[in-house]
């Protein structure tokens, strides 16, 4: 299975699973409590040092922009077209008027949307889901739900490998997918393979599964050992200590 882990042996890499995903929910609390203007683009360069000291900046930025320049295009088209309150400042823009309320609504949805992206996928270039799901089954998640997790964090890399393992078998047969209108049409003879190909995991799986017991009470035993230093135990109780304190200081600001 394929996934969307960077091996390393920087600090971030060898951080407890659990360690990082308390940072990483910490860092999801302030996105919302820091000032939107600003707030976001702060996280997102503070995690972009972060992503360049473990070695995976160049891999995050390319996946970040990639999935979030078409959404925060189609957000500020939209917004900035149907955002019209009464008071609304307009902004001509050709044949089209733009707001500006609608734009800086925009602005603070994608910058949000791109430190939210970045942050996640941070966590999953210097973590391999298994190690991830192995802590938090540890921590009592029942197995079946952290099979249902390490699935789903693989499922997107998997598809993505095996589709493009099924475009070169094409390409080699002599099917032209690259230009112009043949490269949708090279998408009918993707979508068979590729669907029967996931039902065929899938089954395969299932039976991999049932071999190794995976569904027997009892104890189970397991080839990944993970390092937890007293440090990092004490370092999780802090972040999950300032996330409560975040959250309280917010609803306090909110009814006062």
């Amino acid at each position: 299975m394929q996934s969307s882990y960077s091996p390393g042996i920087s600090l971030l890499h060898r951080l407890h699973p659990l360690t990082k995903l308390a940072a990483v929910a910490l860092l999801l609390v302030l996105l919302y409590i820091l000032p939107g203007e600003w707030g976001s683009l702060l996280l997102f360069a503070f995690v972009l040092i972060l992503a360049f000291t473990a070695g995976v900046a160049g891999s995050l930025l390319r996946t970040v922009l990639r999935v979030i320049l078409p959404l925060a295009f189609s957000l500020f088209l939209i917004q900035g077209i149907l955002f019209p309150p009464a008071d609304a400042t307009p902004i001509p823009l050709g044949p089209i008027t733009l707001t500006r309320e609608g734009l800086l609504f925009a602005y603070i949805t994608s910058a949000r949307l791109l430190a939210m992206s970045a942050i996640v996928l941070l966590l999953l270039r210097t973590t391999h889901p298994a190690d991830l799901v192995y802590a938090l089954t540890q921590r009592g998640l029942p197995r079946s739900i952290g099979y249902i997790l390490l699935v789903t964090l693989q499922i997107i890399p998997d598809m993505s490998a095996r589709a493009t393992a099924i475009l070169e078998a094409q390409r080699s047969r002599g099917l032209e997918t690259q230009r112009g209108f043949l490269r949708f049409r090279g998408l009918v003879p993707l979508i068979s393979p590729l669907v029967v190909g996931a039902l065929v995991d899938v089954e395969e799986r299932a039976m991999a599964l049932e071999s190794r017991a995976y569904t027997a009470p009892g104890p189970k035993t397991s080839l990944r050992q993970l390092f937890d230093s007293p440090a990092q135990r004490v370092v999780r109780v802090l972040l999950l200590l300032s996330i409560l304190a975040l959250i309280a200081w917010r609803i306090a600001q909110y009814f006062m």
